[in-house]
């Protein structure tokens, strides 16, 4: 593995890389509350058949991290993740979990030249997350967590007891025995860097997604379905005993893509990385192997 600064629109972004430059190239875009090096598993199966670029994300580890909410829109951060690739490559395949699935996507929406595959682990094409939660079924209540993350208090609330109520937050009801002693240390010294837990925050506060409640009762928004396609090869890879991301968040999804493969998991949670890293490497590489055969 190394690691550099890579200057992005005048900000520093912390990128570690793995693999010869020379391999096709895949961006790894990691979510919450994790880091760059969370990908450290999957890359030892794939770095030596690829070019792995993984990105602190904006406002995570040692990348630019601004205070002010509005930095946070995805379609900020997305402009700063196509100069990225644009500074390693033309093209990447593009991997994504969590809210780094909502950046893959929006980069595939919005830059769909520079994507040639498009890979996701438990994330959520936005429309689909967004029909789900204003449905008022179990996804609704399932996401109700967003809105306790997006109060002004959450970060004191989070940090209590060395973040034992972050860990609580994000192993409810999920196996998170891949996160031993040397690995939960490494993630409270990223939590702790000053004001990340806040920035790290700020992507649940400036996202659009509605999440109803008994103050909000929406069941309705306008939702523009024009331009979420993804024209892309698009592979789905789900965990199944994911209790945070259900699986009707991802119903209807053959829709919005020109080529579509789902694989689950029924003994994998929203970690799957973490927890079987080898299994869904191999059928990473075995997918993106066809596609390249294809081309």
């Amino acid at each position: 593995m190394q690691s550099e600064f890579v200057k992005i629109n005048s900000n520093d972004y912390f990128v570690r890389t793995w693999g010869s430059p020379e391999n096709p190239k895949i961006l790894l875009l990691h979510g919450f509350p994790e880091h760059s090096n969370s990908w450290s598993k999957i890359a030892k199966y794939l770095k030596n058949s690829y070019y792995l670029i993984a990105p602190d994300q904006r406002g995570f580890g040692l990348s630019w991290a601004p205070v002010e909410e509005k930095y946070y829109r995805t379609s900020s951060i997305t402009k700063d993740l196509k100069s990225l690739i644009e500074h390693y490559d033309d093209n990447v395949t593009v991997l994504g979990h969590d809210w780094g699935a909502a950046t893959a996507y929006s980069l595939c929406f919005n830059y769909p030249k520079l994507v040639n595959n498009l890979i996701i682990l438990n994330g959520v094409h936005p429309i689909l997350f967004q029909k789900a939660l204003l449905s008022g079924g179990k996804q609704t209540k399932a996401s109700r967590y967003i809105n306790f993350l997006r109060k002004d208090n959450a970060k004191e609330v989070l940090k209590e007891n060395n973040f034992q109520k972050l860990i609580e937050l994000f192993s409810k009801n999920m196996d998170i025995s891949w996160l031993d002693e040397i690995n939960k240390k490494q993630y409270i010294t990223e939590w702790s860097r000053p004001g990340k837990l806040e920035t790290m925050l700020n992507w649940y506060k400036a996202s659009p997604i509605l999440i109803p409640n008994k103050k909000n009762p929406e069941t309705s928004k306008d939702l523009d379905n024009k331009k979420y396609d993804v024209t892309c090869p698009h592979l789905l890879i789900w965990g199944e005993k994911d209790t945070a991301l259900l699986s009707e968040s991802y119903q209807g999804l053959e829709e919005y893509c020109k080529e579509l493969e789902i694989i689950k998991f029924k003994d994998a949670d929203h970690w799957l990385h973490h927890q079987k890293p080898e299994e869904i490497t191999t059928l990473i590489h075995q997918w993106l192997l066809k596609k390249y055969s294809n081309k």
